[in-house]
């Protein structure tokens, strides 16, 4: 019976076997390496051009909010009156002392070796276009960067992950009008402010060395005369350019730093990004003009 049931039996099928899960992390239908480095590419340029796209538009809504009367309520004109008094007179001393180094270890040199080159009627022309010109926006956008910009940042960063932005937006109150517009029009003129500070007492400091050591003969006078003389109708129209747009980008760039930081941003994460795109702002900012005058 046994040797029956085993012809009449029929054969058991062999269990079919699972296919080994994918490895983690893999899939049949994962990109090719040079699209994932395409993508790769363009999230980094992405990230890059975002702030640039978003500085350019802060720019125009300030200027277009700067000149409707609506804008300008008492709480505007009291944050605008504040930052002009924490960037303009807080930052005399800075301009002061920083002013008088650059007079100090320029122009005075400057003047001795045009002196002994048989050069010393170049020295207005040379002192415009260095000093006045090109390092004297340069050292203020600095200043402004290093003393009000990094307080901007500072502030507006803890606003933004605090929370207390989102409370401001809730309450109807636009952070874009009551903080950003004051602050940066008022760097602005801070920066025009403290560039004629700076040029002028660079040009006096260097001038008072110069005469003590008797590299120059002539008077105080004749010595800036000669400065104003060398001055063309293109130094006219730049070197305020230079000192407004970058006074209002450093402002500006500030506040946007600070007003878009993620909730897991810090401190040690805010200031070196605050800092890194303030100069370029200064830099770029101060070769375009130069290029386009």
């Amino acid at each position: 019976m046994s040797g029956g049931l085993a012809q009449g039996a029929q054969p058991r099928e062999a269990p079919a076997v699972a296919p080994p899960p994918a490895a983690p992390g893999r899939r049949d239908d994962a990109p090719p390496p040079w699209r994932r480095g395409l993508a790769a590419t363009g999230r980094f340029a992405k990230r890059r051009i975002s702030f640039l796209c978003v500085l350019a538009a802060a720019s125009w809504g300030v200027l277009r909010e700067a000149v409707r009367p609506l804008s300008w309520r008492r709480t505007v004109r009291h944050e605008f009156r504040i930052t002009m008094r924490q960037a303009t007179i807080g930052g005399l001393a800075t301009t002061f002392v920083t002013a008088s180094l650059t007079g100090f270890a320029m122009v005075s040199q400057a003047l001795y070796w045009l002196g002994v080159a048989g050069q010393a009627g170049l020295a207005g022309s040379l002192l415009v276009t260095v000093l006045v010109r090109e390092l004297t926006p340069l050292l203020v956008g600095l200043i402004l960067l290093g003393r009000s910009g990094m307080l901007t940042l500072t502030e507006f960063g803890m606003l933004k992950v605090g929370g207390q932005v989102r409370t401001m937006i809730s309450q109807g109150i636009d952070p874009f009008l009551l903080l950003v517009l004051p602050r940066t029009l008022a760097m602005s003129l801070s920066g025009f402010t403290l560039g004629i500070l700076f040029a002028t007492v660079a040009l006096v400091m260097g001038f008072i060395v110069s005469a003590a050591l008797g590299t120059t003969q002539d008077s105080l006078w004749t010595f800036l005369d000669k400065v104003v003389s060398a001055m063309t109708v293109q130094d006219y129209m730049v070197i305020p350019a230079k000192l407004f747009a970058i006074g209002y980008l450093v402002g500006l760039s500030s506040c946007l730093t600070g007003l878009t930081a993620k909730p897991e941003d810090d401190l040690a994460s805010l200031m070196p990004r605050g800092f890194v795109r303030g100069i370029l702002v200064i830099m770029v900012t101060s070769i375009l003009l130069t290029l386009a005058v």
